[in-house]
Parts: C-alpha cells; sequence; structure tokens
C-alpha cells in the first residue's frame, strides 16, 4: 500500500507557439523561451511521469500502477483500465494561438491508432487582456460548406471566439473545434491521449520554414459541426467548499477555494484523486502518515488506498480536484 500522495517531474514540451508563462508564474525549471506544455502526469508512450517524492522516488507510474493496482487506481478503475493510468494532466502557456484542431471519439481512435479518444477541459489560470479562446462554431454549416471555408483559407469566419479571464471553464467533447489564444495560460485535464486532427495553423511556419501537417482528410469523420448558444460552463464557487465544475464519464473536476483548514474524506469515491494548485500561494496535505506541500502549478496523485487527510492553506488558495467517478 502505498501511504503518501506523489508528485512527478514535470515533462516540459517545447512548442512553436509556446511561451516563458510556465517557468515565470508557475515556476517550471528551464531555460527555454518556448515552453507550451507541462504534462504533470502521464502514461502517454515514451512520455511517462516519474515520482519525484519519499519512498518511491523514481519509480515510473507505469510500475506503480502494476504493483499497487486498485489501491492505487481504486479497484473500479483498475476494473476498467488495468495497467493504464487513464488521464493526462497538463498545464499549457500559448503565447501565440495554438492551431485549430479536434479530437477523435474512443471509436474512432481505437481503430485508427489504438488509442482513447480525447474528451478533455480546460480551466484558466491567467489571461492577458483581450486574450481568447475557440471552441466550436459559430454558425450551422454542412461539411460541403465547412471545406469551402477552409479551402479558402476563411475557416475563422465561421468558429466561435470568446474572451476569456481567470476562472473561466470550457468542456470539449471529441469532435469539437477548438483552439487555446494567445496570452492564455490554463489547466487541462483529458482522457490519455496525444491524437489530435489539426485542420488550420495560420499558416504559421517553424524555424526551417515548414508547415505543420493538417489533417484534413481524418478530422471529416471526427468533426462535431452542432453549435450551441455558449460554450463556457458556468459553476458556484464556495469559499472552503468542494463544488462540481465538470462530471462527466471520464473524469470528475471539483474546485476548491480554501483560506482556511479543511477535513478531507475520499472514502467513497473509490479512485485516486488529483489535486492541482490553480490560484494562490498553496497548501499543505497532511494525515497521521504524511505532509507534502503543493504549491501554485503543482500536482499532486493521491492514491485510492489514501481517504483521510486534512488541507491547510498557505494563504488564499485555490485547487482543482481530479478523479474518475
Amino acid at each position: 500500500m502505498i501511504n503518501y500522495p506523489l508528485k512527478f517531474q514535470p515533462i516540459l514540451k517545447d512548442k512553436i507557439w509556446g511561451g516563458e508563462k510556465l517557468k515565470n508564474i508557475l515556476n517550471k525549471e528551464s531555460t527555454r523561451k518556448d515552453i507550451g506544455e507541462s504534462w504533470e502526469i502521464s502514461t502517454v508512450n515514451g512520455e511517462i511521469s516519474k515520482v519525484v517524492n519519499g519512498s518511491l522516488k523514481g519509480k515510473s507510474l507505469l510500475e506503480l500502477i502494476k504493483t499497487y493496482k486498485g489501491d492505487l487506481l481504486g479497484e473500479k478503475v483498475y476494473q476498467e483500465f488495468g495497467n493504464q493510468f487513464p488521464l493526462l494532466i497538463k498545464y499549457i502557456d500559448a503565447k501565440e494561438a495554438l492551431s485549430i484542431q479536434l479530437h477523435p471519439n474512443d471509436t474512432l481512435a481505437q481503430k485508427r491508432h489504438d488509442s482513447f479518444g480525447k474528451t478533455e477541459m480546460w480551466y484558466v489560470m491567467q489571461a492577458d487582456k483581450n486574450a481568447n479562446l475557440n471552441v466550436g462554431f459559430n454558425q450551422e454549416v454542412t461539411k460541403e460548406e465547412y471545406l469551402k471555408y477552409l479551402e479558402n483559407k476563411k475557416l475563422i469566419e465561421i468558429l466561435n471566439f470568446d474572451i476569456v479571464k481567470k476562472s473561466d471553464v470550457y468542456f470539449i467533447p471529441t469532435g469539437r473545434v477548438h483552439a487555446i489564444g494567445a496570452g492564455v495560460l490554463l489547466a487541462e485535464i483529458q482522457q490519455t491521449s496525444d491524437i489530435t486532427y489539426r485542420i488550420y495553423d495560420w499558416n504559421r511556419q517553424d524555424n526551417q520554414g515548414n508547415y505543420r501537417d493538417l489533417h484534413t482528410e481524418e478530422a471529416l469523420d471526427a468533426l462535431d459541426f452542432s453549435v450551441k448558444e455558449k460554450y463556457n460552463t458556468e459553476y458556484v464557487k464556495e469559499q472552503n467548499k468542494i463544488s462540481n465544475i465538470i462530471d462527466c464519464q471520464y473524469f470528475t473536476t471539483n474546485i476548491l477555494p480554501i483560506d482556511s483548514a479543511i477535513e478531507i474524506d475520499n472514502s467513497a469515491k473509490n479512485s485516486f484523486v488529483i489535486y492541482m494548485c490553480v490560484g494562490g500561494e498553496g497548501v499543505h496535505l497532511k494525515s497521521d502518515n504524511f505532509e507534502e506541500e503543493l504549491k501554485l502549478g503543482e500536482t499532486i496523485l493521491l492514491p485510492a488506498s489514501i481517504n483521510n487527510f486534512k488541507i491547510i492553506p498557505l494563504g488564499n488558495s485555490e485547487l482543482l480536484e481530479v478523479y474518475i467517478s
């Protein structure tokens, strides 16, 4: 049994659109100026998280799942996913806009890529003035009309863009077009998948003058052309209380604004629980067996075998709580 929360070495990804907020705001260690993503918890092939704290330091998350099984994941979660961690947890900094993209559902991803699909959510941690996100279309279009806009390089005319601020939340099911705009720093929770269909990339070239690949044909079968009146998720935030933001078949995400100590009992969840510090100075997680600090921009994984502990804030802070229902 694992009797303490696990912290992992962030896997930093340089991106053509990346910047320095992960380093300057979230204190990730890097000398680069184009870090776009910090993969906090991952079992994506070739990108396996390794423990950096406690007696299990140096062990990979896959090793731990194979050894501790349901004690780590939760019995129900282990029965469904086996030795695969079901979620990929990230922080993302977009100095420039990301490509317009979408992700296939489970069926299509399994058929084409032997992978899970990619349902995800975004929690905006910081946004520059007038920074925006693309989520969905702004009007009904047919597949044929969509292809004409794409061919004429006018795709953005039919896309929905929202100016965003701190604490905004967007749920992005498979098939929905989306892109993080320039100036946005956010937390991303998603299924374990790295399958992306890029449909438009702002005619952008890399340092060698190359354009990135587009996936026009692959995306056609995956696209969701439906239009919504609004795409953001509304939720209630209460101080020192855990409130739900997203509850879907792939993950549940709650929010906890905290400025005084609270007792936690996770015994009813039967799942691992992840905490991400998305605001403030951070917290201590404390029980008779452990004490771990979680600072802004850090992520911690509590095995399913740990149920009761206390969260003690270092100041006015904000956590996301993530698990499988």
